[in-house]
């Protein structure tokens, strides 16, 4: 058994990295294995809302999380990606593209990634035009006609951030109006250089090396906008793919209980990548503390 870690927590992103920070502070045996380090955090433009900030950046506060957790000297396997995770017997296996890994108990912190919207030139316009990120790409297209697809927090956070940058923003949604937080929608709302198309969504992206214009539907007529930049932000998709041996809702998300208990034993689940109601940082943050505390517990009984 000495080459079985006590805790493996996937993913460094708010709910992973408090969990280590958690778990060094209890002596565990633990190793986090994730692909990047600061998760959606760091692609987040302007934070308001973080108790103990009144203003930071997402990559200010994903530096923040790092340095926490750098402190501690946690073995951290970065660019990593899981694709397997499995029980057997009392211990739990994890197969990455680099290696396998037993532990006693895991927490699957995991995260999401962005949704596509599955139209004709996405593929083909990926990183030349069209991307995921306004936070990584947005200077790109400094002075530049760009869209923004999406109505909720993660579209009105790019919009922010592309409003200063762009020439002009046609902010695409497909509801009858913006779904995300009131005080982002209203400041986008006096911008005179955001166009907002409600009740309209993107039925082709068009170009011939680059992204040249989209092709919109709204209400029942069609139109074509030119842009050089498109700025997907329509949600997120659980990155839960590896873990097929736990319960997930039809959207993919690991179902836990309170106290962040997966339907296997040994298997634990914290933030975006679960079912609990809303995706905020701090609350990630506050999930991947309680499986730590939880997972702790059930070392000390198993």
């Amino acid at each position: 058994m000495s080459n079985v870690y006590d805790l493996i927590i996937i993913g460094a992103g708010p709910a992973g990295i408090t969990a280590s920070v958690y778990a060094a502070r209890k002596r565990m045996r633990f190793l986090v294995i994730t692909k990047d380090i600061g998760g959606q955090t760091a692609w987040s433009g302007e934070i308001e809302n973080y108790t103990g900030y009144q203003f930071i950046s997402g990559a200010e506060l994903a530096a923040k999380f790092e340095e926490h957790m750098r402190k501690y000297s946690i073995e951290v396997k970065e660019g990593e990606e899981v694709m397997e995770v499995r029980k057997k017997d009392s211990i739990v296996l994890i197969k990455t593209g680099k290696g396998e890994y037993e532990t006693k108990i895991v927490i699957i912190a995991s995260g999401k990634k962005s949704r596509e919207l599955g139209v004709p030139g996405e593929q083909e316009f990926k990183n030349k035009g069209l991307t995921y990120c306004a936070t990584c790409d947005g200077p790109l297209f400094t002075g530049k006609d760009v869209a923004v697809i999406g109505g909720g927090n993660s579209a009105l956070d790019a919009t922010l951030q592309l409003m200063n940058i762009a020439k002009r923003v046609y902010l695409i949604n497909i509801t009858s109006g913006l779904t995300g937080d009131q005080i982002m929608a209203e400041k986008i709302k006096r911008n005179e250089k955001v166009s907002i198309l409600n009740n309209a969504r993107v039925t082709a992206i068009l170009g011939e090396k680059l992204v040249k214009s989209i092709k919109i539907e709204q209400d029942t007529n069609e139109q074509n906008i030119a842009v050089e930049g498109v700025f997907v932000e329509i949600g997120l998709t659980p990155n839960s793919g590896f873990a097929n041996e736990v319960d997930k809702n039809k959207s993919g998300e690991i179902k836990v209980n309170c106290h962040n208990e997966t339907n296997v034993s040994g298997i634990f689940a914290a933030g975006d990548v679960t079912d609990v109601p809303e995706k905020q940082i701090i609350i990630a943050a506050g999930e991947g503390a309680k499986a730590c505390l939880s997972a702790f517990k059930y070392l000390a009984i198993h």
